[in-house]
């Protein structure tokens, strides 16, 4: 699991390194956004790479890669927004928001190296392909938690399935790292 460890922090810290990056070219305006919103971005990345997956070629320079980079950043500020609630304005200056984002991100670690554990990284054998399905899954079961204010009888809630969503893209990165 070390090699994975390794892997991960590589892949968040090109992930950070974009989000700082946004940060610094328009501030903290996504503090605005609602939580469906986010939901609803994260979709659109990720039906784009269900898209681009299914027909073999893509319109737009982006690749399936930089999608899933989006999906970890907007998957962050999910994780933000859920637990610190929505702003009027934008109100983190970059030091406050890399704070945030790293705090999110030392626990999506946290919870990926546990389930690796218990796992035993059976998440290596499962084609890209299968996360992307896994993330639109995820995303499904989100927007339905939403439709129903937050509230689930015996499952688990949204800050669960967002941090799901994140090592899975992670997990994708790494595995479209590992094929190049």
């Amino acid at each position: 699991m070390e090699k994975t460890s390794k892997q991960f922090d590589l892949i968040i810290s090109i992930c950070k390194e974009l989000f700082l990056n946004k940060m610094i070219d328009y501030g903290s305006a996504w503090r605005i956004l609602r939580l469906p919103s986010l939901t609803d971005q994260i979709y659109i990345k990720a039906n784009r790479i269900r898209t681009i997956q299914e027909k073999g070629d893509q319109k737009i320079s982006e690749g399936i890669d930089e999608e899933f980079l989006a999906i970890v950043n907007y998957s962050i500020i999910a994780l933000i927004q859920f637990e610190n609630g929505v702003a009027e304005q934008p109100d983190l200056n970059l030091e406050e928001a890399a704070s945030l984002y790293d705090k999110k991100v030392s626990q999506a670690k946290n919870l990926m190296m546990r389930k690796n554990h218990d796992y035993g990284e059976a998440w290596r054998d499962i084609r890209i392909s299968s996360m992307t399905d896994l993330i639109l899954q995820k995303l499904l079961r989100i927007k339905q938690i939403e439709d129903n204010d937050g509230k689930t009888l015996v499952s688990e809630g949204l800050d669960a399935n967002y941090y799901d969503i994140l090592n899975y893209a992670v997990f994708a990165l790494i595995l479209y790292q590992e094929k190049k």
